[in-house]
C-alpha cells in the first residue's frame, strides 16, 4: 500500500498506484520519452517508499526502528505499555525475555555481553527490540523513560 509520501509523489508525475501496489498512468498515452521520465519516476517512487519502510536496523542481535509512524506504535499498543524509568547510571542487565520497548526520552548504550567495546546506541524516539537470553550492561548517558512490553 502507498505511503502519503510515496501517493503525493506519484501524483505529481500522473501516476497512480494499483490495488497491487504497482503504478500505472491514468493520463493521455506517452509521447516520445514520457513513458522512459514515467518509469524513472516510478523507479524513484519505489525507492523511496522502500527506504522508509527499510528503516529498522539489527545489531549485534538488538533491533532499533528509528522514529516510527504514530500509526505503527498504535498498531503495537504501545502507548498502553508499562512505562520504566532511570536516571544516568551503569547497571548489568540480563532479558529473561523478549522485550519490545519505546523510548520516550533518554539515551543509552548498550554493550551485549561478548561484543567486546562494540555497543548498540538507543535514543528518544526509538522502537527497540533485545531478544531472550541476552546478558548485556546498559550505560544511560541521559535519562530514560520508556514504554516496554515482554513476551
Amino acid at each position: 500500500m502507498a505511503s502519503p509520501t510515496m501517493v503525493g509523489v506519484a501524483t505529481s508525475a500522473h501516476l497512480h498506484t494499483t490495488t497491487t501496489g504497482r503504478l500505472s498512468c491514468a493520463c493521455a498515452p506517452p509521447t516520445r520519452g514520457t513513458r522512459r521520465r514515467r518509469l524513472a519516476v516510478a523507479v524513484r517512487v519505489r525507492v523511496r517508499a522502500s527506504a522508509s519502510e527499510a528503516m529498522a536496523t539489527e545489531k549485534l542481535g538488538v533491533r532499533v526502528e528509528r522514529n516510527p509512524p504514530e500509526s505503527r506504535l498504535s498498531e503495537l499498543g504501545v502507548r498502553e505499555w508499562p512505562k520504566w524509568g532511570c536516571e544516568k547510571s551503569k547497571f548489568p542487565w540480563t532479558y529473561s525475555a523478549k522485550e519490545t520497548c519505546y523510548l520516550l526520552q533518554g539515551k543509552v548504550k548498550v554493550y551485549p555481553d561478548g561484543a567486546g567495546e562494540d555497543f548498540v546506541e538507543i535514543a528518544a524516539g526509538d522502537l527497540v527490540v533485545f531478544p531472550k537470553g541476552m546478558n548485556c550492561t546498559w550505560d544511560v548517558a541521559e535519562a530514560v523513560d520508556k514504554h516496554y512490553k515482554f513476551e
